[in-house]
C-alpha cells in the first residue's frame, strides 16, 4: 500500500526550483531563540502565477533520538494573481519566503515541506547541533 511519504520529493535546491531552502545556524545555544528562514526558488525562480504556484510551506522539528516530530508552523501563500477578470490579472502575488523564530534544548533536524499546485510535495532538511 502506498504511503504519503512515497509522494514527497527531494532535490538539491540549487538545481530544483521546488525544493525548500532552509537557512538557519548550524549550531544554536540551549533555549536561545534563533531564526529559521524558509523559501522556494532561491537559485532558480518559481513562477508563482495563478496556474503554477507554491501554496504552503510547513516547518517541523524532530529531536535527535526521539520518536515524534513537532509541527512548528504552517505558512500559506494565497494570492497568485487571481481576479474576477481572470488568471494573472489580480493586483496581489505572494512569494514563498518566510521567517520563524524557535528555540530548543536538544539537537535535532529541521524539516521543511512545501506544496506546489502542479508538482506536489517537496522536502528538505537540516541538522541543528546544540553548543
Amino acid at each position: 500500500m502506498a504511503k504519503i511519504g512515497d509522494q514527497v520529493q527531494t532535490a538539491d535546491w540549487k538545481k530544483e526550483k521546488h525544493a525548500p531552502v532552509i537557512e538557519c545556524p548550524d549550531e544554536v545555544k540551549v533555549n536561545e531563540m534563533f531564526e529559521v528562514r524558509l523559501s522556494i526558488g532561491k537559485e532558480i525562480g518559481h513562477p508563482n502565477t495563478t496556474e503554477h504556484h507554491i501554496r504552503w510551506i510547513r516547518l517541523y522539528f524532530h529531536p535527535e533520538g526521539k520518536k515524534f516530530t513537532y509541527d512548528v508552523g504552517l505558512f500559506e501563500f494565497n494570492a497568485h494573481g487571481e481576479a474576477a477578470e481572470g488568471p494573472n490579472t489580480g493586483p496581489v502575488y505572494t512569494h514563498p519566503d518566510v521567517s520563524a523564530w524557535m528555540k530548543t534544548d536538544v539537537p535535532g533536524t529541521i524539516y521543511a515541506v512545501s506544496y506546489c499546485n502542479i508538482h506536489g510535495l517537496w522536502e528538505s532538511s537540516k541538522e541543528i547541533k546544540i553548543v
